[in-house]
């Protein structure tokens, strides 16, 4: 017996995100091989030749999977009955922009998708927010959507991890497969912390792998923080292909049992955690799944000074863009 439908909403749908991840869902690549789906992509009403082309493209593929594509501009229409979300569409960040800048354009937005969300979606819908500033944007949403639990929306931070996951395995020659137990904490900015204390590269912490401690606080925590900027800088654009590829791999970690005893990056809400980091922040932390979306932080990590600093300097500015938004969270 074929399995029921699941539906996926992509928002921001006319834009490069959306256009790398709409084929690699249709795919499969996400929810697996068996599972059919239904599509539904939102962008605004201006981008609806846009929309229309790439249901074309998609219709196209004859992806056996794909059992039904809608399109439209109005929230709650593409949001009814979802399962998954991946809150793509937000004003993108240009050079030399700060991502305070976007805090309020983009905060509107995701006030009235949270209400969209909480007013016609899956009581049980996963929720990945894309879009930056993503934690604030995923706090704002989840305030906004009071009938949905917030432990099942998340924050992407994902992009980052596999940048950190990348530039360890070049410095220590090995294949990426070969860095487990990556974290990145914090803010979803220049103030994250990819942490290379409880790392481990074949299954040794990195600093037995790779002794050399002033390249990874002085050149690996930089490269990651400004690996965004620099994309910026050289294509004129955000990244698009990889930030869709850390989409898929974020809510897919969230879906199924994590292996052994790994764990992923996510950006979720802080109440009760065990770091002391605010009770009301959407804050990166190391995160493991027991299946079927439900996901628990894990707890008892040694956090050195250096890496306490790091985390309080990102909690600060989590705090700052907080009480920017304040006039939008309820």
């Amino acid at each position: 017996m074929s399995q029921p439908i699941k539906r996926v909403v992509l928002t921001g749908g006319a834009g490069q995100i959306a256009y790398s991840l709409a084929f690699r869902i249709a795919n499969g690549d996400f929810l697996g091989p068996d599972q059919p789906i239904a599509l539904h992509l939102l962008d605004l009403e201006i981008s609806g030749q846009v929309l229309k082309g790439l249901k074309m493209e998609l219709d196209d593929c004859v992806f056996p999977l794909l059992k039904e594509i809608k399109i439209g501009h109005v929230a709650e229409e593409m949001f009814g009955d979802v399962h998954y979300a991946f809150l793509v569409g937000a004003k993108p960040r240009g050079p030399g922009m700060e991502r305070k800048d976007l805090l309020a354009d983009n905060g509107k937005i995701f006030v009235e998708q949270g209400k969209a969300l909480n007013a016609a979606a899956s009581k049980d819908v996963r929720v990945l927010v894309v879009g930056n500033p993503c934690n604030t944007n995923c706090l704002i949403a989840m305030h906004h959507a009071p009938n949905i639990a917030r432990n099942q929306f998340h924050a992407m931070t994902r992009l980052d991890q596999n940048r950190a996951t990348f530039q360890l395995a070049k410095k220590a020659n090995v294949d990426t497969k070969d860095v487990s137990h990556l974290t990145i904490w914090g803010n979803h900015s220049s103030t994250q912390v990819p942490d290379f204390v409880n790392a481990k590269i074949k299954g040794q912490r990195v600093e037995k792998v790779i002794n050399d401690r002033k390249w990874l606080e002085n050149e690996f925590i930089p490269t990651i923080q400004k690996r965004g900027a620099q994309v910026i800088a050289l294509r004129g654009k955000s990244s698009a292909a990889s930030a869709a590829n850390a989409a898929i791999g974020a809510l897919k970690s969230v879906t199924i049992a994590t292996p052994n005893d790994d764990w992923f990056s996510s950006g979720i809400y802080s109440e009760n955690n065990p770091y002391g980091i605010d009770q009301d922040l959407v804050f990166s932390f190391p995160c493991r799944s027991k299946g079927k979306g439900d996901v628990e932080i894990v707890p008892n990590l040694h956090l050195d000074p250096f890496l306490r600093d790091r985390l309080e300097t990102s909690q600060k500015e989590l705090l700052e863009e907080r009480d920017l938004v304040r006039d939008l969270l309820p």
